[in-house]
């Protein structure tokens, strides 16, 4: 256990005061278990780590300046550190922190790759880091993609030469994939591996294929520093952010070494620090099951966790577990803080069976008390949030229809365009109807130039305006017609086309101010007593979370408003991830009749169905993995002991 590692790193004046002043160790709340095997550090938020990350790197230059001496960072690309490098770049802009000092080595790159290709990691550098900062050319060292085969393993033995030669990495930044990779180490290689070419397991180029506008353009190589090159690193810090990587967290730290884990092999490394956030530490026993760790501070989160996981566990419904169930595994300490199972189990059940309501909106006339909605107003206004044009139908389709027959004044709000997820076919059909419809007219020579330039459009090309028009009117017309099915006016459909969506590639930009005004102005006029937005934050793009950020700087600017003090915000999850039971706050059951009734309403999105662009790594449809979500959820309701039903969709209450 790497436990004395200890690095200061301070806040800049504009983060989010959740901890100032203090340590890695201190700021992740970090407690040796006797499970771990890496240092880690476990913060609220992937944006508040990534500048502490920041902060230990400006560090580390501004120390080796004061010394004259060379700073040699290992650098990585794709998603995890692009917030370390924007604030680097604030730090260089706003306060003054030079690279002009710096010698960088990156990771690795996709064989073969050519540098101007926007999916190349040469391309990614420049774009988030090196083209905003001081740093000499001459210092940048990338792996070349375009290196001949026959000048390749050469040209590796090379790049370690440079990087000795440069005096070892001060510091390394890594993340991690789902492989458990570091660089492009795949499963299989050996730690004392050097830089080299490697072949990308199928699960590393599935996690980029969305990128890549689908698997089969993924490069089936890259070139790569070796698990030997990175364990020379003085320091290594290593980020995993999302509940995606929670599995492979927990093997890499509490796991044996092994060459099935790569990143398993850090364990050897002394200064090695885990950096994450709660998603990706999720699995980690010290908080999955932290009874089974030591003595657990009970509280009403821990004890319904806890509860629920014992009665999955030991496959008995929840009125049915007895002392020796607590006991055997860990909870002996609930026990003898509460005095009787028979106690502890009733107040779960009942917790759990107040959960479940056939009034998403509040039922009329009944006492509430005991409800996870009001009863009042009987009427609600009520906004249905969609970061895509399907999401509203996919994650609560059933509840959507339940909130239309009970007389609520309904509106759905599709965020964004969703044009980028509509395929290149797909658009070539509806231009082809368009143009034999409309044989006259203005417009017929754009639509012939349109049919003309998709049936050549070449790979990572971006779309033109007027292509990404004809995919957005796609989506609306699908949504339109699954609205309309469900039985909800046209004019309470509205599309906010957000801004940060509209860049025509899969990388999104950060949102900004225009993004919020929208949704804010939609808010202010709608007044809603209810706001269901997606919790979902697995989507395979990233755009649920920047629609989720959207929503809560909303909420925040607006918190003072009148209206807001009767507005109760529901967060459901959507295609790739369902709440955990002890999360679940407001569980709404479906008939036969009601999922059949959703399934339809999804199937109104054509585009997204057979062959969708970004379904991840899960090849069901998506009314399939919806469909089975609920059922699901519904089954594990009765495994704990109540009502069977067909299809439950749950959502967990945000307060703000």
């Amino acid at each position: 256990m790497n436990s004395d590692t200890k690095y200061d790193a301070t806040l800049h004046k504009n983060a989010v005061p959740y901890y100032k002043d203090i340590s890695y160790r201190e700021a992740g709340k970090f407690e040796e278990t006797r499970f771990e095997k890496i240092h880690n550090v476990i913060f609220k938020s992937s944006d508040y780590a990534s500048i502490i990350v920041a902060q230990e790197i400006a560090k580390l230059i501004k120390d080796k300046q004061a010394e004259q001496k060379c700073c040699v960072l290992g650098l990585a690309t794709g998603s995890s550190p692009i917030k370390v490098y924007e604030e680097l770049v604030r730090l260089h802009k706003e306060e003054g922190l030079s690279f002009s000092n710096v010698i960088s080595f990156n990771l690795d790159e996709y064989y073969p790759m050519d540098r101007g290709n926007v999916q190349s990691y040469h391309y990614f550098m420049h774009e988030h880091l090196f083209d905003h900062i001081d740093i000499l050319p001459e210092n940048i060292h990338i792996p070349d993609g375009t290196v001949s085969q026959e000048d390749l393993h050469q040209y590796c033995i090379d790049y370690e030469l440079k990087i000795n030669a440069a005096g070892g990495l001060d510091f390394q930044l890594l993340g991690i994939g789902r492989t458990g990779h570091i660089g492009f180490n795949e499963p299989g290689s050996h730690y004392n591996s050097v830089t080299r070419s490697i072949t990308l397991d199928h699960l590393t180029r599935s996690d980029a294929a969305s990128a890549f506008f689908g698997i089969a353009n993924v490069p089936k190589r890259a070139i790569t520093m070796g698990i030997g090159t990175i364990k020379k690193a003085k320091r290594i810090v290593i980020m995993a952010w999302g509940h995606k990587k929670a599995g492979v967290v927990k093997e890499t730290i509490e796991g044996l070494i092994t060459s099935d884990i790569p990143a398993s092999y850090l364990q050897e490394h002394n200064n090695t620090t885990f950096v994450l956030d709660q998603e990706a530490a999720e699995e980690l026993t010290r908080i999955k099951t932290p009874w089974l760790v030591g003595p657990c501070r009970w509280n009403k989160k821990t004890k319904s966790k806890a509860i629920v996981w014992l009665s999955q566990t030991v496959q008995k419904p929840i009125l049915k577990l007895t002392d020796k169930d607590y006991n055997d595994h860990g909870m002996s300490g609930l026990l003898a803080e509460e005095g009787s199972c028979y106690d502890l189990n009733i107040k779960m059940f009942n917790k759990l069976q107040h959960t479940i309501t056939g009034w998403p909106g509040g039922k009329p006339n009944a006492d509430d008390t005991n409800r996870p909605e009001r009863n009042t107003p009987h009427k609600k206004r009520v906004l249905i949030l969609s970061p895509h044009p399907d999401d509203d139908v996919i994650s609560m389709g059933g509840t959507f229809l339940r909130l239309i027959e009970q007389d609520h004044k309904v509106h759905v709000a599709y965020q964004t365009s969703g044009n980028i997820a509509v395929s290149d076919e797909e658009a070539i059909k509806y231009a082809e109807v368009v143009k034999n419809v409309f044989s006259e007219g203005e417009g017929y020579g754009n639509i012939d130039k349109m049919i003309a330039d998709l049936k050549k459009k070449q790979e990572n090309v971006i779309d033109s305006i007027e292509v990404r028009n004809l995919k957005g009117l796609i989506r609306r017309g699908e949504s339109f017609g699954a609205t309309r099915f469900l039985g909800l006016p046209d004019a309470y459909v509205s599309f906010l086309d957000l801004p940060f969506y509209e860049t025509g590639t899969v990388k999104k930009k950060p949102f900004n101010k225009k993004d919020v005004a929208i949704l804010s102005k939609l808010i202010k006029e709608i007044k809603p007593h209810q706001i269901y937005a997606a919790g979902d934050l697995a989507d395979p793009h990233g755009t649920h979370k920047v629609c989720l950020d959207i929503l809560f700087k909303v909420l925040e600017d607006l918190k003072e408003e009148e209206f807001m003090k009767d507005c109760w915000v529901w967060l459901y999850r959507g295609a790739w991830q369902e709440w955990d039971i002890h999360d679940i706050e407001m569980a709404v059951p479906l008939s036969p009749d009601e999922v059949l009734k959703k399934r339809k309403a999804i199937f109104f999105h054509q585009s997204q169905k057979d062959g969708v662009l970004f379904q991840g790594d899960d090849s069901r449809e998506f009314w399939v993995r919806a469909e089975e979500r609920n059922q699901q959820t519904a089954q594990k309701y009765h495994e704990l002991g109540f009502a069977e039903y067909e299809a439950i969709e749950a959502f967990k209450r945000y307060h703000f």
